[in-house]
């Protein structure tokens, strides 16, 4: 029994110093490397993180290991096996876990325990979500409810995009209403007539650019436009 807390396997990929951040403090544990910490885990590589993923699971490690700057195979809902990771020397830390919710909630727990100032957890429903805040989470995911509730915009209007920022704050990408072009923006009276900005613009084939009130704006423009969220529906909805 008590080989399941050992630390079954630890890789290191070397790392050039092209890929390194030049910040100090630029480490990042990920627990769990299922989809959604596995994807996790090789963005923050792109981005130049130095992340150590770890998993129960010794054959997920190995297939992870070539990917990742560490990776090891331990239990973390043994505070030992984080221990002997040095997990308390990380100053970041997201715990990827979806299906088991006791490993989550103890993993967490442990990331709490061992000192870890920033702590991302996965939650499965909102319940799940205020159980690891509960625990000392301080930021928690909901990566399935996040992109139902964005897809449902995205199919019941005229949005391109939609991200929540709270619970009554989202940025929207939508196709620019016939009532703001040829005029600038400073013009048209979007702040006071819908109450949302406009921060960006893109024109079909160029990239986007930052929007100001002498911006104008063409038919076929893409706007992005924040606000309440019922605001910016409202405005993506206009013709």
């Amino acid at each position: 029994m008590a080989d399941r807390f050992k630390i079954l396997r630890r890789i290191r990929r070397p790392r050039s110093a092209a890929e390194r951040r030049p910040d100090r403090d630029s480490r990042v544990a990920v627990i769990g490397l299922g989809r959604f910490g596995h994807s996790l885990a090789l963005e923050l590589m792109r981005r130049g993180w130095d992340v150590l993923g770890i998993d129960a699971d010794p054959g997920v490690v190995q297939k992870a290991g070539d990917e990742l700057t560490h990776a090891a195979a331990a239990d973390c809902t043994d505070p030992h096996a984080l221990e002997q990771l040095g997990i308390g020397q990380f100053s970041r830390a997201v715990v990827g876990i979806g299906i088991d919710l006791e490993a989550s909630i103890l993993a967490t727990s442990n990331l709490v325990d061992a000192g870890v100032p920033n702590i991302w957890a996965r939650a499965n429903t909102r319940q799940h979500g205020q159980i690891l805040e509960r625990v000392g989470a301080h930021h928690v995911v909901l990566p399935e409810h996040d992109m139902g509730e964005r897809v449902a915009h995205l199919v019941t209007g005229r949005m391109l995009d939609f991200i929540t920022f709270d619970s009554d704050y989202a940025l929207v990408k939508t196709l620019a209403p016939k009532f703001v072009r040829g005029v600038p923006l400073g013009e048209s009276r979007v702040r006071s007539t819908y109450g949302v900005t406009v921060v960006g613009i893109k024109r079909p084939g160029a990239d986007f650019t930052h929007a100001t009130a002498e911006t104008v704006v063409e038919p076929g423009d893409v706007v992005i436009v924040t606000g309440r969220t019922q605001a910016v529906e409202t405005f993506a909805e206009l013709e």
